[in-house]
């Protein structure tokens, strides 16, 4: 493929793993950031690679491995992005990539805010630092959310995202559950049978003949994402 025809990547990334989601690192930022900067640069044919929701620690991102393949059929000459922590975390690898895999399939890397070009030499030497602060933090950060959670848990609070059958979160505190008064019959019901000795099998049959509506149907009208139409 011709150079002037290549790709520049604009790779953003945004995850847990980066702390609180500030604006400054949201992904609109980010895209803003890099186009601004391609645009100023005289970089063309920009073309964006997201990963929204994906940990920084791994390089299991659906958009990281599209613009890795894209990298192996050498459509990309430039990648870009905010800093070193948006292409990774881990710094083996992000450092493999930086300073092997880019520069053998001729690629220039840009990260903005660090200041790096993979095209200066001088980069090079700060570049392994920044990889492992960065993964210093993640793991940081990860071990301040699991810390969180277990006291949460250790309070009483309820962290699931969703309330289980029979329950339903209390409008007052997303954090503690309340009896559900539509679904809370058929949980009573339940039990109600399972005393009678009933198995599994024949409260299954017992609730279909009965036509006693499913927690599913509860779901589908609460979030609009299920559909069972028995």
């Amino acid at each position: 493929m011709e150079k002037d025809k290549k790709v520049t990547a604009l790779y953003c990334r945004l995850s847990k793993d980066d702390g609180s989601a500030h604006e400054s690192l949201s992904i609109r930022t980010q895209k803003a950031m890099l186009m601004e900067y391609a645009t100023r640069n005289g970089f063309g044919n920009c073309q964006y690679y997201v990963d929204d929701g994906y940990s920084g620690t791994n390089s299991d991102r659906p958009a990281f491995q599209e613009l890795l393949d894209d990298i192996r059929d050498g459509k990309v000459a430039t990648v870009i992005t905010k800093d070193q922590s948006r292409l990774g975390r881990n710094h083996i690898e992000t450092g493999t990539y930086m300073e092997i895999f880019f520069p053998e399939h001729g690629v220039r890397y840009i990260a903005i805010n660090d200041g790096y070009d993979s095209n200066e030499q001088s980069q090079m030497d700060i570049a392994p630092f920044r990889n492992i602060i960065n993964e210093m933090y993640a793991k940081d950060t990860s071990r301040k959310i699991k810390s969180a959670l277990r006291t949460r848990k250790k309070s009483g609070k309820y962290i699931s995202s969703g309330a289980p059958f029979g329950y339903q979160k209390d409008p007052a505190d997303h954090n503690h559950l309340v009896i559900d008064p539509n679904t809370a019959p058929v949980v009573e019901y339940l039990y109600s049978l399972a005393e009678e000795g009933l198995g599994l099998h024949r409260i299954a049959k017992r609730l279909h003949d009965e036509k006693v509506l499913k927690p599913c149907y509860y779901k589908k009208e609460m979030f609009g994402r299920f559909i069972d139409d028995e």
